[in-house]
């Protein structure tokens, strides 16, 4: 996909990258340090960068320590989420989703739980925080099981002002290709308690200084990490541009999914319910996570959201974007 990336942020960068050669650092150097503080001040957390977002969902849980234990994780995502379950050891639960945010239901999350379950994985589908997040913590809390965040399209996410990555043990955010806020891969964890942190900044690095970790290679390097800094700047421009995209949608498309008082979505997609568009991009998601990996049925909702709901263009830059409400109308229906 394009991504725009106007002349003053190329300059931008390209001044970073001068200091990263005159510092002769190209890793574990001060464009990572100032990477990780700018971030952690803008979702008001800690953070720590890492080479991706998978490598994110795993440094949480190996902290959670789910080997030989069940994580429950929403039907609807991409295949990282259980994927870095299965990687970290543990076994992968499916529960199902609410039509309403396409995220996991805390609901059906109650019924999922047995005394093997240590961890939740809940997936902040679209852009914006899940509806059920403070009562799926509450479960979480109840039982002892830790609440970990895959914040993949979250990035700008906030419910009553606090940011995705904030209501358990910590989140994972992606800097992919074609994210909101990309540096074409990269990841960050984020998180308020300590001991995550402590233990992410050793995970990251084969367990430095601590080789009883079970860990490896995930740093992100200087290059990366100032082209972070550039498109961190970046971001609430781009966020502004899709929540005005958005509001356009929003007078073409009465059935969408509508965000209860206190979120505000970061609009990684733009999510309706109607038929098929004549433009749209990729769904979340046309395909099932328990489908890919041979678990049947049980899962109505997020069955009904794969056939209903569909994504028109929001990524920025797209072309059609200043169009007004009416001809936007037309050229997508």
């Amino acid at each position: 996909m394009k991504i725009p990336f106007e002349a003053e942020d190329r300059k931008r960068y390209f001044g970073l990258l001068e200091k990263v050669f005159d510092s002769n650092f190209w890793s574990e150097g001060s464009m990572v340090t100032e990477f990780e503080s700018r971030f952690g001040k803008y979702t008001g957390m800690k953070a720590l960068a890492v080479t991706n977002g998978g490598a994110a969902l795993l440094a949480l849980l190996e902290y959670a320590g789910v080997r030989d234990s069940e994580v429950i994780v929403p039907a609807n995502t991409f295949m990282a989420t259980p994927l870095a379950v299965q990687w970290a050891g543990g076994k992968v639960v499916f529960c199902d989703c609410n039509r309403e945010d396409l995220c996991m239901s805390a609901k059906d999350l109650e019924r999922r739980i047995t005394k093997n379950t240590k961890a939740v994985m809940v997936v902040h589908i679209g852009g914006h925080i899940a509806f059920d997040i403070l009562k799926i913590k509450e479960i979480c809390d109840a039982n002892k099981i830790a609440l970990l965040e895959d914040c993949a399209h979250a990035h700008g996410a906030e419910f009553n002002g606090r940011m995705a990555g904030s209501f358990g043990l910590g989140g994972a955010y992606s800097f992919y290709a074609t994210k909101t806020m990309t540096t074409g891969e990269g990841g960050m964890v984020v998180t308020g308690d300590e001991r995550v942190y402590d233990f992410v900044k050793k995970f990251r690095n084969y367990g430095k200084f601590d080789y009883r970790i079970r860990a490896f290679n995930f740093r992100l390097n200087e290059f990366t990490a100032a082209l972070g800094l550039v498109q961190l700047e970046r971001l609430p421009q781009v966020l502004e541009w899709k929540k005005a995209l958005a509001a356009k949608y929003d007078e073409i498309f009465p059935e969408r999914v509508k965000f209860p008082k206190g979120m505000k979505s970061g609009y990684y997609k733009y999510i309706a319910f109607a038929k098929k568009l004549k433009i749209e991009t990729g769904k979340v998601y046309g395909e099932l996570c328990h489908e890919f990996m041979g678990v049947k049925g049980g899962f109505p909702n997020s069955e009904w959201i794969k056939a209903n709901h569909v994504c028109p263009p929001i990524y920025h830059g797209w072309e059609h974007a200043d169009l007004p409400a009416k001809a936007l109308a037309e050229k997508l229906m």
